[in-house]
């Protein structure tokens, strides 16, 4: 493995064995160091590998600007979040989450506290990100006898919801968190009372909308439903139906693609389940 470029004493961009690019971190791992150069890799600390289609130059740059220390922290308080999603670390999101965090602990320190909105939503929409991000939070706190407030934990769920979508587009989740709730709106209006959105059904019909989004964002929506399960639903569900109708007009709009039939179906369907009262396993 050799060197390609020094970014500064922690930071090195190199080629590995397999011709790859990857960002290497470690202390001293950059001092007087040169292009061409073999790594030192009894320095090294941790190998990132940008995801495809990020550039690994401008990752680097960003690592380098962020204190060793925190790169090392976000690591192995999203070591929890890794294990549960059962998914390799995300060089994305370390670095997203100790980008976001270094600033936030400047800004703590300088006496500057942001607003983030979304929380409601968050906590109906994603609870289980938002239970991690707020751990997260308390960890920092106590490692780095800072004082993060608590909501600093919305923009982190965010970037875990990125996390978990295996996404790295903040902008698309800030505008996925806002349709879901703007759809549970709709669907308020459409049955003329409120819903119960800490219910097992809500709950359903978030995750079904989530992985919807997922589907719209890798154009593999459903579409191989027979005629006979379209209109069974709609003539089963009319009322659900139409406003599904609704529903899809409106993510259309915001979403700028056209939706197919059976996920209007199964959009009814889920519509049609949180009209109806839960049922209580006995």
């Amino acid at each position: 493995m050799y060197i390609l470029r020094v970014f500064n004493t922690n930071v090195v961009l190199a080629r590995d064995g397999g011709g790859r690019e990857v960002v290497l971190t470690g202390r001293g791992l950059g001092y007087q160091a040169r292009p061409g150069q073999q790594v030192d890799l009894t320095k090294v600390l941790r190998t990132f590998v940008p995801e495809e289609g990020s550039s690994p130059e401008s990752f680097a740059a960003m690592l380098a600007t962020i204190a060793p220390e925190h790169v090392h922290l976000v690591d192995r308080v999203l070591a929890p979040v890794w294990a549960e999603l059962r998914r390799e670390p995300s060089s994305t999101t370390v670095l997203a989450l100790a980008d976001h965090l270094s600033f936030a602990i400047k800004r703590a320190q300088n006496g500057i506290v942001g607003a983030f909105p979304l929380r409601a939503e968050l906590a109906h929409l994603y609870p289980r990100e938002l239970s991690w991000a707020e751990g997260i939070i308390t960890a920092v706190n106590a490692e780095l006898g800072v004082e993060l407030p608590q909501d600093e934990a919305v923009p982190i769920a965010l970037h875990l919801v990125n996390a978990a979508f295996n996404s790295d587009n903040l902008a698309l989740t800030h505008r996925m968190t806002n349709v879901l709730s703007q759809v549970l709106d709709m669907v308020e209006a459409a049955i003329d009372r409120p819903i119960d959105r800490d219910s097992l059904n809500v709950a359903r019909f978030i995750t079904h909308l989530r992985y919807f989004f997922v589907r719209m964002h890798s154009d593999k929506q459903l579409a191989d439903d027979p005629l006979s399960f379209l209109d069974a639903v709609r003539s089963g569900y009319p009322d659900a139906h139409r406003c599904a109708l609704h529903v899809r007009g409106v993510l259309e709009m915001r979403l700028g693609q056209p939706i197919t039939e059976d996920e209007t179906a199964y959009l009814a369907l889920h519509i049609a389940r949180l009209t109806q009262p839960e049922r209580v396993a006995r």
